[in-house]
Parts: structure tokens; C-alpha cells; sequence
């Protein structure tokens, strides 16, 4: 057994003790969520918020929602500014260890406090998922994964005065301090490769270690554009990663630090037979760089779905998994027995139906669309992830999931969350001063398929340097900074447009909407340009 196929062994081992909780918990799954709500209100109940909002006489799901108003995203800033200060026991009595970015609704970005108890119920959805996914395929155990829970890119917000770290830790974090570096030896990309800050380096490097990597088994990843993207990236760079594969070195192009270069480049050892064995390859058929790939575990979900199919028929004979909902605040459900069923054993959850009425897990009716309320050991409580889903059915008594997508006027096209009060805040102060008759912000592809955002305005006159400036103001939603630096949306476009309302006006009567139109900055809807007869200018 090779050493990879051990250490892999030891994290399926480790995962067992936590798909066996879940096991039991999908079949009951009132008592379930009733004992995670006992344990967090127990002990955060001389808390800040929990003093406030009176834990120490919650006894039940019902005394909790009675007490506890839902928290919309942005209540949670007065909170996160406490804890920046250095307050501790604000929203739990586990210390913070870092404050993570997420985007906005109705500002630029979002911090969700991180603590150990939180790690910990990360750890119990993830344990269960690798576990069950080790033991339906034992295969996947004989070589390295690709596996990326956060992806790479800038971090804007880490600049901020706090006295708690701010910022995305390494990917295995979500693990504990234990089981990360055993899961680290398992990857074929070291953690280290994701801060890199130059785009064609951190693509050169990831793919250079994965050619490295020829007993590659598993790839996971968020948006499949995102593996699809890197793969595209190959060809261009083959001489040069035949040449580091052959002699065992990292020359990145572009400018990268020299001790990350050094760093990265003493991970790496010598491989001429593979590099000459490759050598008559184009780099266009993945399947042949990695023989043994057995499975890639992705969104497929929402504006996921045609990505998905897209990279499946580039990846021939490679199993793929729907990745389940993932987000930076909580994991909502994962793949389990072959259904994606709510994370019971992870984190509180209930279900707003579309008149506002609040659901527990096992009241929920499969067929029916919900809009999720999570609360967790990170300090969010009946807090409002915006994310809109389907009960597909049951596993046991527990719902199993489809993401339909985000709700509320938020746009997400591959991860960014471009919300409507982003983009009208943006709007305000960019076009101030001019005779603004219409602007409205909507997705659109572009010429080589890419997706992105264009700004259809009829006014007096296009500010010069508009689609810049509003590029930055955009990239303050650090999701859609991250998006764009991985290429996987095309910059902002200005489209001048005539007599826009009129033909706005007669798209949404022709939907069927003719009393309750009403004007939005963002538009989540493709189509506009066709819609509106927009002139293209960038």
C-alpha cells in the first residue's frame, strides 16, 4: 500500500464516527436539530447576544424562534465590528480565530466569524461526506487528490484594522488541527500554491504539480468554469511544464516572488520519463494527463448545470458528483448514499416558504420551494443565507436538496452574489450629476462564451472610464473580485440603449408582469442586449 493510499485510509477511518452520526440522524431528524439547538443555546447563553435575546429560557425549537428574530445578513456588522474591537464572548463563547469575507447585500462585503466550534460542525458534514465517498469507491484511494474548498484570489478585506485575523485560511482548516496535515499529504496541489497573487503563475504552478501528479484520482472544486478554465490553460503552457516536469523546477511566467518560487520549487522533483512520455501530447485530452482519474465533484446545480455538462464531455469515462451547497457561512447539505440530503448534523436549519412562514427540517414537503435560515457554532443565529432551494424528497426523514439559486435580487452567475443594493449603491455614485433616463446592470455572454455583466445606460452622455470605475466598485464584493481574477467572468461592459424604459416596459408586459414592475439596478436574467437593442461599447 502506497503512502497516499494510507493516509487516505486513516481520513476514511476518521470520517467513519461521523457518517455514522449522520446516518442516524437522517432517520430522526426533529431530535437531531432539537440537540444541536440545546447544545449551542447552553452554551453561548452568557454571550453577548445570548444574554440579549434570553438563551438561558430556551427549552425548545419554539421557545428559540419566538425569542431569536431572523437575522437578515447585514445585522450581523454591529455584531462583527464588537469582535474587530477585541470584545470576546460577543455571539459565542469559543473565541474567534478569524473573521472570513463574504459578500454583501447591501455593502461591499460581509465578515462571518470563524471559530473552532464551527470547524468542528464543517468537519462532521465534510468527515461524513469523504467517508461515504471513500467507501462507495475505495479506488479513489489509490492516488492523490485536487481537492479545493476555497478557492484562490485576492483578499481586500485583510487590510482592515481587527483584532481578530481577517482573511480565508488554508483549505484543509475546515478539518481540525489534526486530521489538515494528514489530508495535506494527500494533495496533489500544496495549499501554498493558492496564494499566489499573479493569475498565470497560480495556474501555472497548480498544473504543473498536477502533471506531477499521474495517479490523480479526485477532483473537487467549486464552479466546474473554474477546472474548465484551468484546463484550457494547458496547451498554452506545455513547453514550459515539460521542461520544470522534466527537471524538476518551477519557472512560473511573470514575476512571482522568489521565496515562494524557491518554496514551491522544492516540492517538486524530477519526472523526465513522464515528461518524455508526454511529449507527443497536444495537452488538449485531460484523460490522457491523468489515466486513473476516477471522479469530479462539483456545483451542478442552478447556473452550474451547462458548465457541468460541458466539462463532463471534455473528462470522457470520469465520474462526476453534484457537489452539495457549500457556502462560506455554513454547509447546507452533502453528498450522501448517492441524494444530497440537508447536513442535520452540522448546523440548525429552517425553511422560509414564500409567505414568510418558518419550517423546521422535518416539516418541510418535498415539491416545495424554500428560502434556508441557518444558525451555527460560528455565531449566526436564524440568519438569512439568501439561498433558495428545492426539497427533491427524503433520506430517511431528512430532506434532500436542489439549489435553485440565489434570492432576493442577487445575481450568481459562477459564485460572485452581485446584489441589487450593491449595484444601485454603485450606480448612485457613478452616475451622479448626469441625466440618467436608464441603467440597468445584466448578465450576458460574451463572444468566447464567457459570462459577465454589462451596464445598458441611456444617458446625456457615458462618463470616460465608466466600465472601469465600476469594475472597482464591483470588485469590493470580494466573490466577484475572485471571480474575475480567475477569468471565470468577462469584465464589465457599457452598452448605450434608446428608449430602454419603453422596451423594458414591453419585455415585462409580455412576461405576464404588468402591476408589480419595478425598476432594478441588477437584472438577473440574460437576454437584455437582445431585449433592449443595445449598441456594444466598452
Amino acid at each position: 500500500m502506497n503512502r497516499c493510499a494510507l493516509l487516505q485510509r486513516l481520513w476514511r477511518l476518521e470520517g467513519r464516527r461521523h457518517a455514522r452520526r449522520l446516518r442516524r440522524a437522517l432517520a430522526d431528524p426533529e431530535t437531531a436539530q432539537g440537540a444541536l439547538l440545546r447544545a449551542l443555546v447552553e452554551r453561548n447563553a452568557e454571550t453577548r447576544f445570548g444574554l440579549t435575546h434570553g438563551f438561558a429560557a430556551i427549552r425548545s425549537l419554539e421557545d428559540f424562534r419566538e425569542r431569536v428574530p431572523i437575522q437578515p445578513p447585514d445585522a450581523l456588522a454591529e455584531w462583527v465590528a464588537a469582535i474587530r474591537a477585541g470584545e470576546p464572548a460577543v455571539l459565542t463563547r469559543d473565541p474567534v480565530t478569524r473573521l472570513v469575507p463574504t459578500s454583501g447585500t447591501t455593502g461591499p462585503a460581509r465578515l462571518i466569524p470563524w471559530t473552532r466550534g464551527l470547524q468542528r460542525q464543517f468537519g462532521r458534514a465534510i468527515g461524513a461526506w469523504t467517508h461515504d465517498l471513500l467507501a462507495e469507491d475505495p479506488a479513489l484511494m489509490g492516488g492523490p487528490a485536487y481537492w479545493s474548498i476555497s478557492p484562490a484570489g485576492p483578499q481586500a478585506q485583510a487590510a482592515l484594522a481587527s483584532a481578530v485575523p481577517i482573511g480565508v485560511d488554508q483549505d484543509s482548516a475546515y478539518l481540525g488541527r489534526w486530521l489538515a496535515p494528514l489530508v495535506d499529504a494527500t494533495l496533489a496541489v500544496p495549499g501554498e500554491v493558492r496564494r499566489l497573487q499573479a493569475l498565470d503563475a497560480f495556474r501555472y504552478a497548480t498544473l504543473l504539480f498536477l502533471l506531477h501528479a499521474r495517479e490523480l484520482r479526485l477532483i473537487s472544486v467549486w464552479h466546474p468554469a473554474f477546472l474548465a478554465l484551468l484546463l484550457d490553460a494547458l496547451p498554452r503552457h506545455r513547453e514550459r511544464l515539460l521542461a520544470d516536469l522534466a527537471a524538476g523546477t518551477f519557472t512560473p511566467p511573470g514575476e512571482v516572488p522568489p521565496e515562494a518560487a524557491r518554496a514551491l520549487g522544492a516540492r517538486l522533483v524530477a519526472q523526465p520519463a513522464r515528461a518524455r512520455a508526454l511529449e507527443a501530447h497536444d495537452f488538449l485530452d485531460a484523460t490522457r494527463l491523468w489515466p486513473a482519474l476516477r471522479l469530479v465533484s462539483c456545483w451542478q446545480d442552478a447556473r452550474a448545470a451547462d458548465s457541468a455538462r460541458a466539462l463532463a464531455a471534455r473528462l470522457p469515462g470520469v465520474r462526476f458528483q453534484a457537489k452539495g451547497l457549500l457556502a462560506t457561512e455554513a454547509v447546507v447539505s452533502l453528498p450522501f448514499a448517492g441524494r444530497l440530503p440537508l447536513a442535520v448534523t452540522a448546523h440548525l436549519f429552517e425553511f422560509l416558504d414564500d409567505a414568510g412562514r418558518a419550517h423546521w427540517a422535518h416539516e418541510v414537503k418535498p415539491g416545495e420551494c424554500y428560502r434556508l435560515l441557518v444558525t451555527t457554532a460560528g455565531g449566526l443565529y436564524r440568519y438569512d443565507l439568501g439561498d433558495r432551494v428545492e426539497v427533491t424528497g427524503r433520506l430517511g426523514g431528512t430532506p434532500t436538496l436542489c439549489f435553485l439559486g440565489r434570492a432576493g435580487g442577487v445575481s450568481d452567475l459562477c459564485g460572485e452574489k452581485l446584489s441589487d443594493a450593491v449595484v444601485q449603491d454603485a450606480l448612485d455614485a457613478l452616475l451622479a450629476g448626469l441625466e440618467v433616463r436608464f441603467a440597468m446592470l445584466a448578465p450576458e455572454r460574451e463572444r468566447d462564451g464567457r459570462p459577465g455583466y454589462v451596464l445598458f445606460l441611456e444617458a446625456d452622455r457615458t462618463p470616460a472610464g465608466l466600465a472601469g470605475r465600476l469594475e472597482a466598485r464591483l470588485a469590493e464584493n470580494p466573490h466577484y473580485a475572485q471571480a474575475r481574477w480567475l477569468g471565470q467572468l468577462a469584465p464589465v461592459a457599457i452598452e448605450p440603449v434608446r428608449d430602454a424604459q419603453r422596451a423594458y416596459l414591453q419585455a415585462e408586459v409580455h412576461r405576464g408582469r404588468l402591476g408589480d414592475i419595478k425598476p432594478a439596478a441588477l437584472d438577473a436574467r440574460e437576454g437584455w442586449r437582445a431585449r433592449l437593442g443595445a449598441a456594444r461599447h466598452r
